[in-house]
Parts: structure tokens; C-alpha cells; sequence
């Protein structure tokens, strides 16, 4: 009897193990894609300066702009500084 409780046991451990193993899958690559975003938003950032066009001052507020929004977060800012709003 010890030998098919300690089976049952090993096996829903392991099914238990397997399903957080896929959620952590899933977080991680959740948050790796997050983590690309934002260092996209950030170096379109900077290279957006160094371009003579109009330049976009790096403040905290950008920063957030550019890292939470990537592409579009930069193309937003853009925007807002070509239409004059800041």
C-alpha cells in the first residue's frame, strides 16, 4: 500500500510541477518580450536625437514614453513635438 501511495503522490507532483512549469513559460516569455520593447524604445530614442532634425529632450517622462511604448511610444512623442504640444 506504501508503494501505490507514494505513485500517486510522484504523479500528481509531477502533473502539479508541469503546470507551473508552463505558467512560468509563459510569464518569462511575457516578460522577456516586454524587456525588448522597452530597450527598443529606448535606443529608437536616443537614435532619434542624433538625427538633425528636431531634437526630443530625455527626460523621466520619455524615458517611460519610449520604454513602455517601443515604436509607438517614440512615434507618439514625435509627434507630439512636431505638432508643438511640448
Amino acid at each position: 500500500m506504501e508503494i501505490l501511495t507514494m505513485v500517486i503522490i510522484g504523479i500528481i507532483l509531477l502533473v502539479v510541477g508541469i503546470f507551473f512549469a508552463s505558467i512560468l513559460l509563459k510569464l518569462g516569455k511575457i516578460a522577456l518580450s516586454i524587456l525588448l520593447h522597452m530597450a527598443l524604445g529606448w535606443i529608437l530614442l536616443f537614435i532619434w536625437n542624433i538625427l538633425p532634425f528636431f531634437k526630443i529632450p530625455i527626460t523621466i517622462v520619455t524615458m517611460l514614453v519610449a520604454g513602455f511604448g517601443g515604436i509607438i511610444g517614440v512615434a507618439v512623442l514625435i509627434l507630439a513635438k512636431a505638432l508643438g504640444l511640448y
